[in-house]
């Protein structure tokens, strides 16, 4: 078992924060509820909320197409270097006023930084005309009506379903949302809690559809450890051992063919 997640970390270092989350596991009235119920068994039971919404915004572009491992140097070298650049600490006005060489520059480790310091200079400056910096940000994310939030986000440049998402859950504290990355689009798929040729926006609205909205956080954050940790792509634990796997009870494998040492998409397996 996993060494507990730490009170204030999943997407947010110190400023994540997050607070328990109670929760009946014999209550669960739907598959997908009894999945999330057991990985927060084995995981946490968190509620999140309190990030900052710009540097959210941030670091999940930081995140796209790489490892936590490479962005989180990035992550922290950009805030070491502009984080109070604007005098006001402010970082939106200060990535807004960035040179976008020398940010790239800075977020070198992340990997495709000359278009991720090209979004974030947009971004910020986008963000410092429309709601004044990132405080006026920050109550936009966390006041308005959560549909209005996610399009907004969604119609700007660079931000895609999970980075919007990302914002809702943890910087505005949203229930009901569930953010759907690589390891939550396979992993849903391979259980059989979402059809298995649905594509990243079909499993997200079945999960929410599916799991109580109180839930939704700690299942995106806990489904995830667990893809790392047991539902690899390429090689699950149960490819092996079928019992070394805690979920295995609850998952359909598909797309996973024990006898055959195989594993394929489970879109795949849709005739």
């Amino acid at each position: 078992m996993s060494d507990p997640e730490p009170d204030e970390n999943i997407s947010g270092g110190a400023s994540g924060g997050g607070r328990a989350a109670a929760f009946d596991p014999e209550t669960a009235g739907t598959r997908a509820e009894a999945v999330v119920d057991r990985l927060g068994d084995l995981y946490w039971q968190k509620t999140y909320g309190g990030r900052d919404a710009f540097e959210c915004l941030v670091r999940t572009i930081l995140s796209q197409n790489t490892s936590d491992k490479a962005s989180q140097p990035a992550h922290d070298d950009l805030l070491a270097r502009y984080g109070d650049e604007s005098g006001d600490g402010d970082l939106a006005r200060a990535l807004a006023d960035a040179d976008q060489a020398e940010l790239a520059e800075t977020i070198s480790s992340a990997g495709l930084y000359n278009q991720k310091s090209e979004r974030i200079v947009a971004l910020a400056q986008r963000i410092c005309e429309a709601y004044g910096g990132e405080d006026g940000f920050d109550e936009f994310v966390r006041e308005r009506e959560p549909d209005a939030v996610r399009e907004t986000l969604l119609d700007m440049n660079g931000v895609g379903p999970k980075t919007a998402d990302c914002v809702l859950l943890f910087a505005g504290g949203r229930d009901g949302v569930f953010p759907v990355d690589t390891h939550v689009h396979r992993i849903a798929r391979r259980m059989g809690i979402a059809p298995a040729d649905a594509d990243h926006e079909g499993v997200r609205e079945h999960l929410e559809r599916d799991v109580p909205p109180e839930k939704c956080g700690f299942g995106h954050t806990a489904m995830i450890q667990f893809g790392r940790e047991y539902c690899t792509a390429r090689k699950p634990v149960c490819l092996d051992d079928p019992d070394a796997c805690p979920l295995a009870d609850r998952c359909d494998q598909v797309g996973v063919y024990p006898v055959s040492d195989e594993v394929v998409d489970p879109a795949e397996t849709v005739e």
